[in-house]
């Protein structure tokens, strides 16, 4: 079973690989980012089109009647639609959320910017959140840093930041649970 994860990692990438060559050729690889973005959302968002996306139920020619509507209704065109199409003939539409994350890695890549995932307990002020993006900044080597952040009060204080594939839980929950354990075992 784990190798069908990275079997489809692997497929994923290589289609996120060729539709950036062929986006930039086009010099459409901003446009193409965008929109598949914006399908992603709308997968993230409807059951019915996660179920359309993912099961073997519905035929190649199916699911593309069904995605046309969709793509027209959301201004979605050119390479991004027909590439989404094409992933829905080759029977692969379960596998394009990873082939979208794929793209938009590749893309960030060639951009110069890195994604940072931050979990705050309340929101942060402007000026918290200019020094943390300068800290990330520097900590990627200058890149630029797009932050998304989140706000959950069930991390009670501190944050969490997820850089890349580098994790840093500083939140005070954390903590907490840590010396909880610790005295668990002293005790």
């Amino acid at each position: 079973m784990a190798s069908d994860g990275a079997e489809l990692s692997g497929a994923a990438g290589r289609y996120a690989a060729a539709l950036y060559e062929l986006a930039s050729d086009s010099r459409a690889a901003e446009q193409v980012a965008k929109a598949l973005a914006a399908f992603g959302r709308l997968i993230e968002g409807s059951a019915d089109l996660q179920r359309l996306v993912k099961s073997p139920v519905f035929s190649a020619q199916e699911q593309i009647r069904a995605l046309d509507p969709i793509l027209a209704r959301a201004k979605i065109s050119g390479v991004a639609a027909n590439f989404i199409r094409f992933v829905a003939s080759k029977r692969r539409l379960f596998a394009l959320p990873a082939m979208i994350s794929a793209y938009q890695r590749r893309h960030d890549e060639a951009k110069g910017v890195v994604r940072a995932a931050v979990t705050v307990a309340a929101p942060l002020a402007r000026r918290h959140e200019r020094a943390l993006q300068q800290a990330l900044t520097s900590v990627t080597g200058g890149k630029t840093v797009e932050m998304n952040v989140e706000v959950d009060p069930s991390i009670i204080g501190g944050l969490k930041v997820k850089l890349g594939s580098r994790m840093v839980d500083a939140s005070l929950k954390t903590k907490l649970n840590s010396i909880r354990t610790r005295m668990k075992e002293v005790g």
